[in-house]
């Protein structure tokens, strides 16, 4: 999907948005809240008490202990997308932000209190995905010479260094929680599959061999387990993940074997594009959507 067609597409869904969580041991889910519109993408904060979200190209911190929303302060980057993720610390937040011009999505990060935003990658278009544990680099699935591959870059400044090369779509890198390993999604085997690399974007080994196309692999803080989101074979372009499909939250042990599904939902683009892990690596945060008459 082009760029100019995603943040479109953002803009103009007709939705009702459920922010939940879920316990992914015993299945029981719980709707925090109801919206109006379309939200995206929760990040939950290392200390467990707010969940970060996009919606209108904003950014806001639901509490859970209170359900209070407020607004985070992002200067000039009103045009945020669904792909934020916080520092290990969550004393910061990194934006992917479309840029006024061009349209083009482009990393930033701010303190997660609030603040101007830093620009990190000039290049464009650009979506974040991940950042390492010991807090120096971002990860990012970027198009370049119309190809979509995963790049990593120096959150201090530096070039972006490319970390695949092959042909098809390669998305959503994440670190694991010792920095060794980065998870991503790709169509290199025809569906979309998930994969792990080593950091330096060497031993690439594909995770899953699920009959559905799977995206958005996200490990948990004990780095035990990986959740990601399946739509229906047939019911989506391999390298494509809209809103407002039927799709499952799927679960996986972190070493490799059997996945499971762990949740079925109304959703999609949106649903979990980030990683939205609890600091007690049982419960994730998602959202799911329900269609206006």
């Amino acid at each position: 999907m082009d760029i100019i067609t995603l943040r479109a597409l953002m803009k103009e869904r007709d939705s009702f948005s459920m922010l939940e969580t879920l316990d992914v041991f015993t299945g029981e889910r719980t709707v925090l809240h109801e919206f109006n519109e379309v939200i995206e993408a929760p990040n939950w904060t290392k200390d467990g008490q707010f969940l970060i979200y996009n919606s209108n190209g904003l950014m806001y911190a639901y509490e859970l202990e209170t359900s209070v929303i407020r607004q985070i302060e992002t200067g000039f980057a009103v045009d945020c997308n669904n792909d934020h993720v916080l520092s290990p610390d969550s004393a910061q937040l990194a934006i992917s932000h479309f840029t006024e011009g061009d349209a083009q999505s482009r990393i930033y990060v701010l303190p997660l209190a609030g603040g101007i935003p830093k620009l990190i990658t000039p290049n464009a278009p650009s979506y974040l995905h991940g950042w390492s544990p010991d807090g120096s680099t971002l990860a990012y699935c970027a198009e370049r010479n119309g190809q979509y591959d995963i790049y990593t870059i120096p959150l201090n400044g530096g070039e972006e260094t490319k970390l695949t090369n092959l042909h098809g779509l390669d998305d959503g890198p994440e670190f694991s929680p010792c920095g060794r390993s980065i998870w991503f999604n790709s169509t290199r085997s025809d569906l979309m599959q998930i994969w792990r690399m080593d950091y330096d974007g060497s031993n690439p080994e594909q995770m899953t061999f699920d009959e559905a196309n799977c995206w958005f692999p996200h490990v948990s803080p004990d780095g035990e387990w990986v959740s990601y989101v399946a739509y229906r074979m047939g019911d989506v372009d391999p390298a494509d993940h809209p809103a407002n499909k039927h799709v499952e939250l799927r679960l996986m042990p972190s070493a490799g074997g059997a996945t499971r599904t762990i949740a079925q939902l109304f959703g999609g683009q949106g649903t979990m594009n980030v990683n939205s892990w609890a600091p007690d690596s049982r419960r994730l945060a998602f959202v799911s959507y329900r269609l206006k008459e």
